[in-house]
C-alpha cells in the first residue's frame, strides 16, 4: 500500500482525495489547518442565511464535469444568471457583459458608437487595456473595466495586467439575452449546505487531520513534521502556494485577498429579478455585491448581501501578471519528484472549481500511469483539448500554460 499526503482541505484537496480514492493501493491522508473542510467554498450561516465567502457558483463549459459533481451534490442550473455594473458618472446600472442594447441609454452613446465602428480587434493585445480597447473601444473600456480592474487587482495601470484570459465574462460585447452565460453551465448546489456534502463524501476513504499545521517540510525526502513527529509519504499533493511548502526559497509569491462584509436587509429580495451580482466601478472600496438567495433559493422574508473588499488580510487570488507567473514557475521547476502542486493557489493560476476537478482527474490519471516528472498537472481548456493524449505530453515547465 502506497501512502499519499494531501496538503489543504479546500475544494482542490478534497477533489484530489476523491480521485486518488478511486485508484487501488493508496492510503490517503489529508491535513487541513482549519477546523473544517471546504476552505472558501464551505457554507456558513448569518442571520439565518447560508453563504460562502465569495459567490462559489459552479461554472463550466464541460458537461462531463457538471455531471461528475451533480451525481455527488445535486445541482440546480441557473441559466438566467445576470450581472449588473454600477457606473457612477452615468448614475446608471448596466448589464455585464457589456450589452449592446444598453448603449442607447449612455450619455456618450454617439462617441461609443463611433468607436465601435472603428475597433480593430484584440488578437494582438499585449495587456488587458489593449484587449478591451481593441474589443469595445476606449469609452466602454473606461466606463466598465478600467477602474474596476485597478481596484480589484490594486494596480495603478491596467497595462500591468498582461495575463488576462479570465477578464471577459463570456464575450466582450453581448447581444440578445442578458444572461451571462450562453456557452457555459452556471449552477449551484440544491442543498441548503451548498457543497458541504461533497467534502465529506470525497474524503470518506481518507484520514482527515483538521486543526493541524505542518511545522516543517522536507520535500526532497517527501517528509513533513506534524505535532512534533516526522511522517514520510510516497507522494505529496499540495494545494497551498508553492512558496509555503518550499520555505520561500525564491521569495514570497504575491496574492490578492478579500475582506467580506455581511449585510442582512429587511426585504425579500434587493436585486432585480435574475440579477445575482452587482459590480461597482467607482472609487468605493468594494468591488461587488452578491445576493446569495439568488444562488441558494433560501426562503426568508429578509435577504443576505455579501460585499467584497480588496484586502491584504488573506491570499485568495494569484496575480495575473506574467512576471509573477514566471516567479511561480521557478518554484515548480525546483520541486522534487513525487511532489504535485495543484489547485488555484498550488498552480498559481486564476482557475475555478471546474478546472480544479479536471486537474484532480488529470493528476489521478498520471499517478495511475506511473507518476509525474513535473509537479503541476496540466489544466483548463488546453487540458480538456488534449486529455486523450495526456500520458504522452512533454512535462516541461515551459509548456505549462
Amino acid at each position: 500500500m502506497k501512502t499519499v499526503l494531501i496538503i489543504g482541505g479546500g475544494f482542490a484537496g478534497c477533489a484530489a482525495a476523491h480521485q486518488l480514492s478511486l485508484l487501488d493501493g493508496w492510503d490517503i491522508t489529508l491535513v487541513e489547518k482549519a477546523p473544517f473542510l471546504g476552505g472558501g467554498v464551505k457554507t456558513h450561516w448569518h442571520g439565518g442565511h447560508p453563504f460562502t465567502y465569495g459567490p462559489r457558483h459552479f461554472l463550466t463549459p464541460d458537461e462531463k464535469l457538471f455531471d461528475y459533481l451533480h451525481k455527488i451534490v445535486p445541482m440546480r442550473k441557473c441559466p438566467e444568471h445576470e450581472f449588473l455594473t454600477y457606473v457612477e458618472p452615468d448614475q446608471q446600472f448596466y448589464n455585464f457583459p457589456i450589452h449592446k442594447d444598453d448603449i442607447v441609454r449612455m450619455p456618450n452613446r454617439e462617441q461609443i458608437e463611433s468607436e465601435l465602428r472603428q475597433i480593430t480587434g484584440a488578437i494582438n493585445a499585449r495587456n488587458l487595456e489593449e484587449y478591451w480597447i481593441g474589443s469595445v473601444g476606449e469609452s466602454l473600456y473606461r466606463k466598465f473595466v478600467d477602474g474596476y480592474t485597478r481596484k480589484m487587482w490594486e494596480v495603478d495601470d491596467c497595462k500591468e495586467i498582461d495575463d488576462f484570459a479570465w477578464s471577459p465574462k463570456g464575450v466582450a460585447l453581448k447581444e440578445g439575452t442578458r444572461a451571462c452565460w450562453d456557452e457555459a453551465i452556471s449552477a449551484y448546489p440544491i442543498a441548503p449546505n451548498g457543497y458541504d456534502d461533497y467534502f465529506e463524501i470525497s474524503t470518506a476513504d481518507t484520514s482527515v487531520l483538521l486543526d493541524t499545521t505542518i511545522e516543517e517540510f522536507d520535500l526532497e525526502n517527501r517528509r513533513v513534521l506534524m505535532k512534533g513527529d516526522w511522517y514520510t509519504y510516497d507522494l505529496i499533493v499540495s494545494t497551498v502556494s508553492p512558496d509555503v511548502i518550499m520555505d520561500n526559497s525564491h521569495g514570497e509569491l504575491p496574492f490578492k485577498g478579500r475582506d467580506f462584509l455581511k449585510i442582512v436587509l429587511p426585504v425579500e429580495y434587493a436585486f432585480p429579478k435574475d440579477v445575482y451580482f452587482v459590480y461597482d466601478t467607482s472609487n468605493e472600496i468594494f468591488t461587488r455585491m452578491v445576493e446569495y438567495k439568488k444562488f441558494t433559493r433560501h426562503q426568508s422574508d429578509s435577504t443576505f448581501i455579501g460585499l467584497e473588499i480588496p484586502s491584504k488580510s488573506n491570499r485568495l487570488y494569484p496575480v495575473p501578471i506574467k512576471k509573477h507567473v514566471a516567479h511561480a514557475e521557478r518554484y515548480f521547476a525546483d520541486m522534487p519528484e513525487g511532489i504535485i502542486s495543484m489547485g488555484r493557489a498550488g498552480s498559481y493560476k486564476y482557475i475555478d472549481i471546474d478546472d480544479i476537478i479536471d486537474q484532480a482527474m488529470a493528476m489521478a490519471d498520471q499517478v495511475k500511469a506511473g507518476g509525474l516528472d513535473h509537479p503541476v498537472p496540466l489544466h483548463g481548456d488546453w487540458l480538456r483539448s488534449v486529455r486523450a493524449e495526456i500520458e504522452d505530453m512533454p512535462l516541461d515547465p515551459a509548456a505549462n500554460g
